[in-house]
């Protein structure tokens, strides 16, 4: 009866610092949501999306010279920018979703912004990494890359050709059976298995994209006339799309050739 409390205490505590690891591991994607946000309530001297790509080289900068991301880190924010661009030109080319008013700092209809969207993501990865000192047991890299490129590919030409991403869904399923995530929070090591990490990440991005889309970022055919919810079916593509980003993280981690746990 004793004990009771103090391990009440020690769990509370633990969801704290849990919390704020995880709010500072997403430092940068808040600053671009907030951009955004202020975006609409500020009147801006020129475009909303040019002054937005403006804004998103200053954070990328600010974050990296501040130290708070190292070289490497900047490089695979970089990457997750253009990997993002690419993604963004195929689907509003298809007319997956689009742009209202992109300006003049546009890729064939697609803001040089909407790239920041995606390295955001990518920050999140960089830096929960460092914070959380993560580190993987039971990863297969080589299989659970081919999975993601799959899953980029077939985002890429569902439009035109058959969507296989269920099929994809239970294919990274079972290469990531037996991986687990191993994280530190205070003096305690935890782990997770990865295929849960990758859901839970995806409930905060539909979360963020309904914020987004609140905000104007981008419209879905069914917030034409006006904002609706993002359709729940939006979080498997995500928990898929966060498996690509884990892989570009990840590769660059191995390639360091950091421990990776057996059990």
């Amino acid at each position: 009866m004793i004990r009771r409390p103090r391990r009440a205490a020690h769990v509370v505590a633990q969801l704290v610092r849990f919390g704020w690891l995880e709010a500072k591991a997403c430092a940068f994607a808040v600053a671009i949501v907030a951009g955004l946000a202020l975006s609409t309530l500020v009147p801006l001297p020129v475009n909303r999306f040019d002054a937005l790509a403006v804004y998103g080289v200053a954070v990328t900068l600010l974050f990296w010279f501040a130290g708070w991301d190292d070289r490497a880190d900047t490089a695979t924010i970089l990457w997750f920018h253009l990997v993002g661009l690419g993604f963004e030109l195929v689907k509003v080319t298809i007319g997956s979703w689009h742009y209202p008013d992109p300006g003049l700092l546009t890729i064939a209809g697609v803001p040089v912004f909407a790239g920041f969207m995606y390295a955001a993501v990518g920050s999140y990865v960089c830096r929960a990494w460092h914070l959380l000192d993560l580190r993987l047991g039971g990863y297969r890299p080589v299989a659970t890359a081919l999975v993601a490129v799959a899953v980029y590919a077939n985002f890429l030409t569902s439009g035109w050709l058959v969507d296989v991403r269920s099929a994809l869904a239970v294919l990274l399923v079972y290469v990531t059976t037996g991986t687990r995530v191993y994280f530190t929070v205070g003096a305690v090591r935890y782990r997770m298995p990865l295929i849960v990490s990758f859901v839970l990440i995806a409930v905060f991005l539909w979360i963020a994209e309904n914020v987004s889309t609140f905000l104007g970022a981008w419209v879905y055919p069914h917030q034409a006339q006006s904002w609706q919810p993002v359709h729940l079916s939006k979080l498997w593509a995500w928990a898929l799309l966060i498996c690509v980003s884990f892989v570009l993280v990840a590769s660059g981690r191995w390639r360091r050739s950091e421990p990776w746990p057996r059990g």
